[in-house]
């Protein structure tokens, strides 16, 4: 071990965790690295100082006792290990070897109310916590991913300094993210995609709701794809076009650009076959999705696009029965739309106006949550933070910074006047898919729940009050009617239905 005193330390060095480490190396911050088998750290170190120009930075620890002494006060000890019983599990031992004032950060995608109990638990101990969203894959932890601390203010300034530094920038006036040269060259200026969230879980909880979100975006991209192909007869390069076009305009984001690096790549394997083709049709997740549905539902909060999108991947792992399916279960007779050109229009419409009703929905939560846990969220600086090294990086966030900006207590963005411009304008198309799609039988649940949702969100008078005298009928729930004040009450004595009425 180094003699060298680090400032910051890091355990768990998985691909996350070694991204972060030379992250932090590159901007000038020592760093003290700990795993739970040794001979990963020591081969990381190794390699490091073979290929990285940041390398002397790193202090390699084979002991927690090691880890934790190498690292100046108050230390600053990061942890990229699993979310759940890992994180308590590494924190145990951590705890008899620290001191009063020291920060602990977990960096994983943790579940909020998990960091809510810690952050309690470790505060009555003297230590401080910080639950830190950290976007951005592999990539972004390396050359500059989106942060989204939650913690306590003091332990929010401890970490700051480190936080700000390898987190994505952003040109101050555009929004756009600043890419960074090489590794060993940070970007210079610009605006740092981290800011403190707020108290306890806030972090996590937008962490969680950015990957909901970001749910939503790919199966609606992945709509935009189907519909293309079923109806238009188009080829992967062919889409692959349309998808760069497109992200010259509105729709420019880090997942519109992959999705046209993706439909543009070969089969290494089957040369005269674009990769797409040859990918298995059953996705996968790992809960945050779920996670975000379930908090919606649990607060009562309407985010059905996002809950599609996790339904989506449910439906598409059961591919036996799928298949199965498709030899007895039959729909229309396959169709090609005429009129390429302006169909490709229209289904870009439909794709940004889903997008703008998914996102509303990801904030409309956002600000049921820190209702719920008496958190103050400042929504632009949320999508501020989002607009460079997360997965979900995009043009369209600048403009929901500027509607938080015109009003701070925007009900819904969909209120905005951009964004009901926008929605007004492209309506029509968007309509027009989805119709064409559900004559033809292609499964679109994002943008028909998309849609869904805006029309029941700007309809003054929805069938639920039918709903509610159905429910006072079998169970005396009570209702509220038009002509008395809200929340007054009543009840009828119904007819009982087993018994025959006169009339009838």
């Amino acid at each position: 071990m180094s003699n060298k005193q680090a400032d910051v330390g890091l355990i768990g060095l998985a691909v996350m965790g070694q991204n972060l480490v030379l992250n932090m190396a590159d901007h000038g911050f020592v760093v003290a690295v700990y795993n739970r088998t040794t001979e990963k750290m020591t081969e990381f170190v190794e390699k490091a100082h073979r290929e990285e120009p940041a390398a002397d930075r790193l202090v390699g620890c084979a002991t927690l006792e090691q880890f934790v002494a190498s690292i100046k006060r108050p230390r600053r000890i990061i942890l990229l290990v699993k979310a759940g019983k890992a994180v308590d599990d590494t924190i145990a031992p951590l705890l008899p070897l620290l001191e009063k004032g020291d920060v602990i950060v977990d960096g994983g995608n943790s579940q909020w109310t998990d960091t809510i109990r810690r952050e309690k638990e470790l505060t009555a101990k003297g230590f401080n916590f910080i639950g830190s969203g950290v976007s951005g894959g592999e990539e972004g932890a390396r050359f500059g991913p989106s942060l989204m601390p939650g913690g306590p203010a003091e332990a929010w300034s401890t970490l700051k300094p480190i936080w700000e530094a390898i987190a994505a920038k952003v040109d101050a006036k555009t929004g756009r993210p600043m890419e960074d040269a090489a590794p060993g060259k940070p970007v210079a200026g610009g605006v740092p995609c981290a800011t403190h969230i707020g108290p306890d879980g806030a972090g996590h909880y937008v962490k969680m709701v950015h990957n909901g979100i970001e749910y939503g975006d790919m199966q609606l991209i992945c709509e935009a794809y189907l519909v293309m192909r079923e109806l238009l007869g188009m080829t992967a390069p062919e889409m692959a076009e349309v998808f760069a076009d497109w992200n010259q305009g509105e729709l420019d984001s880090y997942l519109i650009q992959i999705t046209a690096d993706i439909l543009g790549q070969k089969d290494p394997v089957k040369p005269r076959k674009y990769l797409v083709d040859s990918v298995l049709d059953t996705a996968g997740q790992k809960g945050t999705g779920k996670w975000t549905s379930v908090s919606a539902l649990d607060m009562g909060v309407p985010a059905p696009t996002i809950a599609e999108a996790v339904f989506a991947r449910c439906i598409s792992a059961i591919k036996e029965e799928r298949v199965a399916a498709s030899k007895k279960l039959k729909g229309p007779k396959a169709t090609t739309i005429r009129g390429k050109k302006a169909m490709i229009e229209a289904i870009r419409d439909a794709l940004y106006c889903s997008k703008i009703c998914s996102y509303a929905q990801g904030f409309a939560l956002m600000a049921e949550a820190q209702k719920e846990y008496h958190w103050t969220l400042k929504f632009g600086e949320i999508a501020m933070i989002w607009r460079g090294g997360c997965i979900i990086r995009a043009r369209f966030l600048q403009k929901i910074k500027e509607a938080f900006d015109r009003d701070p207590k925007l009900a819904n963005l969909m209120l905005d006047g951009y964004f009901k411009r926008t929605l007004a304008t492209g309506q029509a198309n968007w309509r027009r898919v989805i119709a064409l799609a559900a004559q033809a039988g292609v499964p679109c649940p994002g943008f028909m729940s998309a849609l869904s949702y805006f029309d029941s969100y700007r309809t003054a008078n929805l069938p639920a009050n039918l709903l509610q005298a159905q429910r006072d009928y079998f169970g005396a729930h009570t209702f509220e009617r038009v002509d008395q004040p809200r929340g007054k009450f009543f009840h009828v004595d119904w007819p009982d239905p087993k018994r025959p009425q006169i009339g009838m």
